[in-house]
Order: C-alpha cells, then sequence, then structure tokens
C-alpha cells in the first residue's frame, strides 16, 4: 500500500474563461469544476486509477473542509484525515487563451498535536511507502517532514519545495522536484536537460536515493544510483497543467510497486502525466491504454 499525507489539501477550483481578462471588466464563465486537491491528494487519485492500492491522509478544517471530505467519499479513494479547527484553502486556477493564472491560498497553522494524529494514522494502515507531498501549512517545517518519515517502517517520497528539500534530515528513498525546486534544493542553474540531470545527481548525493524531476515541455530525468534516465514529455494538446507533477509521481510509484525498472516506471510517469494535462482540473482522466502509449517513450540513459 502507498500513503499520501497532504498537510495543506485544497479545494480546487478550476474556472474556464472564453476570453483574456480585463482590468476592470467582469468576466463570466459556463464552465468550471471543484475538485478535492492537493499534492498528496492527486496522487492517491492517479494511483486508484493506476490500480495501486492507497489511502489518503492529512489534516482538514472547516466547511472547505467537509466539502473535500465529501467528494473523497464520493470517489474511490479511501481517505482518513484528521479534523483541525481551521479552514482548509481554496486554490483557484483561471485557463484563458492567452495563459493559466493561479491563486494559491497559504492554509490554516497545523499543530504538532495532529501531526502526531497523522502519525497513528499511518501506523495503523501499516503501508510500504509513504507519500509526503505539497506544500507546508504554518505552524510545519522541514523537521515535520523528518518526523513523519522516521515514525515508521516505511521508506518515504517527498514532493516539497526545494528550500525544505534541502534542510531534509532523514532517509527518503525519492524527492520529486520540479525544475524550479531543483534550482532552488541545489543552487545550481537549471535550464535546459544537462544541467537538470546535474542538479539531480547532486541532489541525489545528499540523502536522497532517487530524485525524479519534472521538466515541463523537455520531460522528465531519474537520478538513480547506478544512473541517470531522461525521458522527453509526449505530444499532446496541453489544456491544464494542474496536477502534471502528481501525475508523473504516481505513474512512477506505480511502477514501483510493480517492481519496475527505473527506465519502465520514468515510462509510465511521464504517460500519466501527458494524460492528466490533456483535461482540465486535477481529476484523474481514463488510464485507458496507457501501458501502450508507454512504450513508445523513448528513454536515454546519462
Amino acid at each position: 500500500m502507498i500513503a499520501s499525507v497532504t498537510l495543506n489539501p485544497a479545494v480546487d477550483y478550476t474556472v474556464e474563461l472564453s476570453e483574456p481578462l480585463t482590468d476592470g471588466a467582469v468576466a463570466r464563465s459556463d464552465e468550471h469544476r471543484y475538485d478535492a486537491g492537493g499534492k498528496g491528494i492527486n496522487v492517491s487519485k492517479y494511483l486508484v486509477e493506476l490500480g495501486v492500492e492507497t489511502v489518503a491522509t492529512g489534516v482538514a478544517g472547516g466547511f472547505l473542509g467537509r466539502y473535500l471530505l465529501e467528494r473523497l467519499s464520493e470517489t474511490a479513494i479511501d481517505a482518513d484525515f484528521v479534523e483541525i479547527d481551521g479552514e482548509t484553502r481554496l486554490n483557484t486556477t483561471l485557463l484563458e487563451s492567452d495563459g493559466e493564472y493561479k491563486i494559491n491560498q497559504n492554509g490554516p497553522r497545523i499543530t504538532p498535536p495532529a501531526i502526531e494524529e497523522i502519525v497513528d494514522t499511518l501506523r495503523m494502515y501499516d503501508p510500504e511507502t509513504v507519500v509526503i507531498a505539497g506544500s507546508l501549512p504554518p505552524g510545519t517545517g522541514p523537521e515535520t517532514i523528518d518526523r513523519v518519515a522516521a515514525a515508521g517502517p516505511w521508506e518515504t517520497v517527498v514532493d516539497v519545495g526545494g528550500a525544505t528539500l534541502a534542510e531534509l534530515e532523514a532517509e527518503y528513498a525519492l524527492c520529486k522536484p520540479n525544475r524550479e525546486e531543483l534550482a532552488a534544493a541545489t543552487g545550481r542553474q537549471v535550464d535546459d536537460v544537462r544541467s537538470a540531470i546535474a542538479a539531480a545527481e547532486e541532489l541525489r548525493a545528499t540523502g536522497f536515493d532517487r530524485v525524479v524531476a519534472s521538466l515541463g515541455g523537455e520531460g522528465a530525468t531519474l537520478a538513480a544510483p547506478t544512473q541517470t534516465l531522461h525521458a522527453p514529455a509526449a505530444d499532446v494538446d496541453v489544456v491544464d497543467t494542474v496536477g502534471a507533477g502528481d501525475a508523473l509521481l504516481a505513474g512512477v510509484l506505480a511502477g514501483r510497486a510493480r517492481q519496475e525498472s527505473d527506465a519502465a516506471s520514468l515510462r509510465s510517469g511521464v504517460a500519466v502525466a501527458s494524460r492528466v494535462v490533456s483535461v482540465s482540473g486535477t481529476r484523474a482522466p481514463p488510464f485507458t491504454g496507457i501501458s501502450d502509449e508507454r512504450e513508445s517513450i523513448a528513454v536515454s540513459a546519462y
């Protein structure tokens, strides 16, 4: 089982606009949706569609927290969240022909007792892998992630900010930075595949068994103990990039859960991400035929 921990979940509100935003003008839309969001929740959402056993945990509070839990209860995702007094955040994405705009709230303050309740929840489910993903809300820091990582026999995977990655001290099986997070974690300039590979290898040497870096239109890299791999992005029409990195991570984790090679896992990650960016919002699209698509993705070793 793979358990996801989302310390700062959100209700994702996605709006599609037919015309560009104009200062002072009222923008109207007929296309909008609400999704239960947060990076860990997204990972579990995609894992379910990939046939991998998963449970999602974290914190939820207020009317938005209740809505988030209601939405999760309507899905096939097993969810066991800790209730808090604060208000779960609302993250807004505006999609228009000229661009994509995001407004993310910071989230409620999380107290140490809530973290201990999450640890107790994980111990009850006894997962093989724990994924800690997303932004850190007020009241938490790198030490919070280290606490969860060291609290059980599970292997821990992290998808957090670059500055946070640089401060982690526990043992981690894998981390998944994007281009900007990779640069922040290493202090390197990351502007192409070669520099991304060098940065990923450097970050891996600081205490991560593997580093999977998402590079947007340039695909993804995977730095492993014996080699570093790169897979180009699939050629698809991009509608919405929200959840792309989470989809990449879910695909890689699904491959690892099935004991596939690093190359096969990376192909799975890129194929899953290509499906997710082809739809709006963070809902999981059908993954029918994904195994055939991933075989067409070329992986290069460095």
